[in-house]
């Protein structure tokens, strides 16, 4: 291989981490970046430190002199613009920060290139998000599909997306837009709602949790494996020609569902009843303590302004022209997965004294 180097921001998380050890595996040098904190966040790429092809530096979205500086040390052949404040909820909170980073940052980091002349030499991939089709105008959603975002967060990755092609047709830039629908994982941040349950499940069927406090069941998502969705953003560099595509599994499931199946994983069956704020998860099957117990509630707390109930993307492209396989873990792998993986992190917690999440506690799908 030719000197392939890598240049990812958001390298500590989900995605940045198994990014990493993809390209790490395909020869590349990879260089990530990290903001400075008294708190140790590192914890998803702590096995890759030290290993000599694998480097981290200090630089920030919000600061465009450090990303100048550093893409031109580095002179990376290709850069993942992975991070973002990603928590659609918190964008209602703190909008002028998330626009700052998700919209403006992406600017930032395609200045970068064109100030060290490196146009022409290094590819660019942008973590968009399905999140842009907001209030949907159509099922399943595909490239073509019209976008109407419909939080801070999405209207904030709109600028990113559409700059991102502005600079592919402007300066003949290969630059692209991966739209990622929610992929999970076992490294996936407890605040997002399926490790919320996948963790809640474990510490309910072990004792350390009495109750589950959710939003909207009836949200519909499209969820696929974060280990599967960086090989798709590696193939979007390799494609002959800059282009954007979907990046989805084409099977959509609700939140009622992801429920159901990590506490049978867990070893728990549950019942809904009621509607709406009034739907409740009750335990049928599973340690005789809790048969006949209220596992699950729905809580307003969770609602929010406005709401995207039904992703659901269209991998035909990404199929067709990349070679790439969505189906490589199936959506009862994934829950199985990150359930077995929240087993084992509570059991080694310890004797931890039971746990009843708060309602005013923000989540995320």
């Amino acid at each position: 291989m030719d000197n392939k180097i890598a240049l990812i921001t958001g390298v500590t998380g989900q995605d940045g981490s198994y990014l990493s050890e993809f390209l790490l595996d395909k020869g590349y040098e990879v260089h990530g970046i990290i903001r400075r904190s008294s708190v140790d966040y590192r914890e998803r790429i702590a096995h890759l430190e030290g290993q000599p092809h694998f480097h981290l530096h200090y630089a920030d979205m919000g600061d465009s002199m450090s990303l100048v500086k550093l893409v031109g040390m580095v002179k990376p052949t290709e850069i993942y613009n992975l991070a973002a404040q990603s928590h659609v909820q918190v964008s209602f909170d703190a909008p002028e920060f998330t626009a700052d980073v998700d919209a403006v940052g992406v600017l930032r980091v395609l200045e970068a290139v064109r100030t060290n002349h490196l146009e022409k030499t290094c590819k660019v991939y942008q973590a968009s998000t399905s999140e842009l089709y907001g209030k949907v105008e159509e099922v399943p959603q595909n490239e073509n599909t019209p976008f109407h975002p419909y939080s801070p967060y999405a209207v904030a990755k709109l600028y990113g997306f559409w700059i991102v092609k502005e600079y592919r047709e402007a300066y003949d830039m290969f630059c692209c837009s991966g739209i990622l629908f929610n992929h999970e994982s076992e490294r996936r941040g407890e605040t997002f709602v399926t490790r919320k349950i996948t963790l809640a499940a474990a510490r309910i069927a072990q004792g350390k949790q009495e109750k589950l406090f959710l939003g909207n069941l009836d949200s519909l998502r499209d969820w696929g494996y974060a280990k599967d969705y960086v090989e798709c953003m590696w193939l979007i560099l390799q494609h002959e020609t800059p282009e954007d595509f979907v990046i989805a599994t084409g099977v959509q499931h609700s939140v009622r569902e992801f429920t159901d199946l990590a506490f049978r994983h867990a070893g728990i069956e549950l019942r809904f009843e009621g509607e709406g704020i009034n739907e409740k998860g009750v335990c049928v099957k599973g340690p005789d303590s809790l048969i006949g117990k209220t596992l699950v509630e729905v809580s307003e707390d969770f609602y929010r302004p406005t709401d995207v109930v039904n992703l659901w993307g269209d991998p035909t492209k990404a199929k067709a022209k990349l070679g790439w396989n969505p189906a490589k873990t199936t959506f009862e792998q994934l829950v199985k997965l990150m359930v077995e993986h929240d087993m084992a992190k509570v059991a080694s917690e310890g004797a931890a004294a039971k746990v009843t999440l708060p309602n005013t506690s923000k989540r995320e799908l």
